[in-house]
Order: C-alpha cells, then sequence, then structure tokens
C-alpha cells in the first residue's frame, strides 16, 4: 500500500446518503493544506501522530484543536478549515467525504457540530468497529456502489454510538450530558476571570457539590483543575499561532494578572510563556 489512496465515488443516485470521496493519507512533516472549504461533510480519523486543525465555529471565530491518534475531526460544508501535520510526528488519516437528506440529522446525532467538530471515543470497542468500516472503505479497491453505501451506512451508525458528545440519553447517559455542559460552558466562558464552579454547577442546574463529584469520577480532576488546563492549552494555542504580547493572552484567557498567569502556565508547561513560545511557535503558511 502506497502513502496516499484516493478515489472518488462514480455513483450519484443515491439521495438519502452517499459518498463523495474516501482516502488515506500520511502526511509528511508540517504538511498543511487549507485554507479551504468544502461542499459536503467531511470525517478524518487520525491513525497515528499528531496534527492541528484550525476551524471556524459558527459564529466565524477560528478555533485551534491539536489533535493525536484516535481522534477525529468533522468538516462542515462551507466551513472554513486549515489543518497541519506535526513537525515530529505527522499523522495519518482516513477520509471520507458525505452527503445527502439524512446527513444533517446523522451529524445531528453523533453530537458533533461546527461548534464542536471533534470526535472523542466513549466506547474502545465500538470505536475499533468504527475504525475498521472506515478503513474498509478507504483502502479498498472499487466495489459496487451498494457495497459502498451499506459501509457508509454502517460507519455512521458506529460513528454516532461511539462518539464521546452522542446525544441519545437513553442508556441512562445523563451524567455524560452534564460532563459536557459543565464542559461546554468552560469552552464559552474561559476567558471570564471571574468564574466559577458554582457558575458552571449553575448553567448546569445542578447541586455544586455533586456536578463536582460526577465531573471527578468521568473525568479522573476536578472542575477547577479542568478550567486551569483549558485555559492554559488555550493560551499555548495563542502563543504557537500568534504574536500577540503575552500580557494580552494572559487577558483572553482570564488572568488579568500576568505574573499570575506565567505562574499558572509554568506549572503545567514547565516554562515560562515567552520560553515556551520560543520553542514551540508555528505560525500558519499564508
Amino acid at each position: 500500500m502506497g502513502d496516499t489512496i484516493f478515489r472518488l465515488f462514480p455513483n450519484e443516485r443515491y439521495m438519502d446518503l452517499t459518498l463523495v470521496q474516501y482516502g488515506r493519507e500520511q502526511c509528511s512533516p508540517n504538511h498543511t493544506f487549507g485554507p479551504a472549504i468544502r461542499n459536503h461533510y467531511l470525517f478524518h480519523l487520525i491513525l497515528s501522530g499528531k496534527g492541528v486543525l484550525l476551524s471556524n465555529d459558527s459564529h466565524g471565530h477560528t478555533n485551534t484543536y491539536h489533535l493525536s491518534a484516535g481522534m477525529g475531526f468533522l468538516i462542515y460544508p462551507a466551513q472554513v478549515n486549515t489543518y497541519i501535520a506535526d513537525e515530529t510526528h505527522p499523522w495519518e488519516y482516513a477520509w471520507l467525504e458525505f452527503d445527502g437528506l439524512k446527513a444533517p440529522d446523522i451529524v445531528s446525532s453523533s453530537g458533533l457540530s461546527m461548534d464542536m467538530p471533534i470526535y472523542r471515543s466513549r466506547d474502545k470497542e465500538l470505536s475499533e468497529q468504527m475504525k475498521e468500516e472506515l478503513l474498509s472503505i478507504a483502502n479498498s479497491e472499487p466495489h459496487s456502489s451498494l457495497f459502498m453505501i451499506g459501509h457508509l451506512y454502517l460507519f455512521l451508525d458506529l460513528l454516532v454510538s461511539s462518539s464521546f458528545n452522542h446525544t441519545d440519553l437513553s442508556a441512562g447517559k445523563l451524567k455524560d450530558l452534564y460532563i459536557r455542559e459543565a464542559v461546554t460552558f468552560i469552552e464559552q466562558n474561559y476567558y471570564c476571570s471571574t468564574i466559577t464552579v458554582e457558575d458552571i454547577a449553575r448553567f448546569c442546574n445542578l447541586n455544586q457539590n455533586y456536578l463536582g463529584k460526577i465531573f471527578k469520577d468521568s473525568m479522573n480532576q476536578t472542575l477547577q483543575h479542568f478550567l486551569i488546563y483549558f485555559r492554559m492549552n488555550k493560551a499555548a494555542e495563542f502563543l504557537k499561532h500568534s504574536n500577540m504580547p503575552v500580557g494580552e493572552i494572559s487577558k483572553l484567557v482570564g488572568y488579568q494578572n500576568q505574573l499570575n498567569f506565567s505562574r499558572a502556565f509554568k506549572k503545567i508547561f514547565g516554562l515560562s510563556p515567552a520560553a515556551w513560545r520560543k520553542e514551540n511557535q508555528l505560525l500558519p503558511k499564508r
């Protein structure tokens, strides 16, 4: 098998769901695709290595996501995106582009969206089955259109079932929903310096102690710890992909005092923000 497989789906008679193109690629270091806009849904599953996705959300803001093996990302029609392979451990991924009348509802059921485009597995066995279905499409020689569409349906069913953001509550996944709501609140308000655990619990309509317990049990860290890590990872994204002053980045991630920000950053990354930027800065190609 070569480093890259790319094929177009030759049949457009399927209206509910259809393939557009599919393939697999081992990228070279720093390989960049984009900025680009797709006409259909495009899903990538990372098989090995690491990379970065820059993707516009529903408000037109560009968000940066650091991704690794086992994760995936969904690109929406008309969404601006760029993705970059890691310099040291460039990713290999398999992808498929699809569309159809049922595509929006299926994507919605997975919990993925323009604002939450990252696939994370909540069930290792199901995600392995999903990977097998995707690879059966990406690696295969051209088969009949019915064969390919059948595997597309199986892949999407497993994508929905295995996604951490899956919204089906019939299996008693209310705790997962509360945790997702807490994470969503942090994602949307991390820049606010006055955010508290009590604010997060109020947003979720839960008792503060109960939310703290189920979050710690599920995520293996406290809400406060997760908030700090989220802010520092956002700061690292700004440091790596912009030339903004450290003081400005400090305020963007909820720290009015730059000294407190620098201490928190060094505690997690082992370097001051300026030193970390010097070693890791990577501005997107223009």
